[in-house]
């Protein structure tokens, strides 16, 4: 990697107006192979590694059987092809989708808010779900016989709740919707759902262990279920963003300059924040609050491919589903049988690189 590129990733990082060169916006051949190549690996090694071991080669015979009009033989015994299509297969999947939605979220935050620490859970989408997964285990129904399980659904509407209380109160606050008005209610209203969420978890300790369980980050399913629930946010909160990804290249440049040019700056970030939440209150609600996805996977980006969002979207999108698939293979492996919770796998590793990320912006002198 050449000096040059590096200075102007850090730059554009820290002073996130900072415009864009043209020559530089475009995502290439090369940073698109990068991205399938990593999503890719972690896939073929993490379908191949777990408690049951599973030959790649008897794995990639399966499922190329499964396509419609193609019979190459069966690749595994009965066995290890219920472990494949019921147990590991859904599972990956899911941390792909969740792993690329909070890293594309987290990327749509810091364009629309054009601030580099913003994540996911910003504006109180952690706060909101975490509130309404306390509530279904605290005081949630019996839904033994519902086709959905209760806490996903409290978790979403909670998340969407948070967020939709922030816009609120950002925008009684202030009519002009500034950028920091917004943030700041975003913390209020974190601050607020989390002291409620406290309360309740303190009236009813027993199910303390649990509430932690779903709060630490999890990827387990039960078939293909999980993946079906939240496929249709995730497939219209992804076209959405990368659909809007030169207007966040033009909010980068302030919102007054983007007026100048006709960009409707409100409207862009209402619409590019509400795709990003839907996106994330869906995975949060089956994964439970995973950390740092948002922050470091598009961190990572900007310092190799470069700062434009359209180079910066879609490869947080690749990385964050190769990211989160590889380190929920290091979660259900490292102390197998027993699990680690996956959020603190990501959080492992986040922490350390985001204070390097922060010691190689202070070296630059930025």
């Amino acid at each position: 990697m050449s000096e040059q590129p590096t200075r102007v990733t850090v730059e554009a990082i820290v002073r996130a107006d900072a415009p864009v060169a043209p020559e530089a916006s475009r995502l290439r051949r090369s940073w698109l192979v990068v991205g399938l190549g990593a999503l890719a690996a972690a896939f073929a090694v993490s379908v191949s590694l777990g408690p049951a071991g599973l030959p790649l080669g008897g794995v990639v015979t399966e499922m190329v059987s499964a396509l419609p009009g193609v019979d190459v033989g069966e690749g595994l015994s009965d066995r290890h092809a219920a472990i494949l299509w019921q147990m590991r297969l859904p599972r990956i999947v899911l941390g792909a989708l969740v792993g690329g939605t909070l890293a594309l979220a987290g990327a749509a935050y810091q364009g629309v808010f054009r601030n580099p620490l913003a994540d996911p859970y910003l504006l109180g989408v952690a706060a909101g779900a975490g509130l309404g997964a306390t509530l279904a285990i605290a005081y949630g129904p019996d839904t033994t016989s519902w086709p959905v399980d209760a806490l996903p659904i409290f978790a979403f509407v909670g998340a969407v709740l948070g967020v939709a209380l922030a816009w609120g109160v950002g925008h009684t606050a202030s009519s002009a919707q500034s950028v920091a008005t917004l943030i700041l209610a975003g913390v209020a209203i974190a601050s607020f759902l989390t002291a409620i969420q406290t309360y309740v978890q303190q009236r009813e300790s027993e199910t303390l262990r649990e509430v932690y369980g779903w709060i630490l980050g999890r990827l387990s399913t039960s078939g293909w279920h999980e993946v079906l629930l939240v496929l249709p946010y995730v497939v219209v909160s992804t076209i959405v963003i990368l659909l809007h990804r030169r207007l966040l290249d033009v909010l980068s440049v302030g919102d007054d300059e983007a007026g100048s040019l006709g960009v409707r700056t409100t409207l862009v970030r209402l619409v590019v924040i509400g795709a990003a939440t839907f996106g994330t209150a869906a995975v949060v609600a089956v994964s439970g609050l995973i950390g740092f996805v948002g922050i470091v996977v598009p961190h990572v980006v900007r310092m190799v491919a470069g700062s434009s969002y359209r180079i910066v979207l879609p490869l947080s999108l690749m990385l964050g589903a190769a990211f989160l698939v590889a380190t929920d293979l290091v979660a259900r492996t490292v102390f197998s049988p027993a699990e680690l919770p996956i959020g603190v796998i990501t959080a492992f590793f986040g922490a350390p690189f985001f204070a390097l990320v922060l010691r190689t912006s202070r070296r630059f002198g930025l």
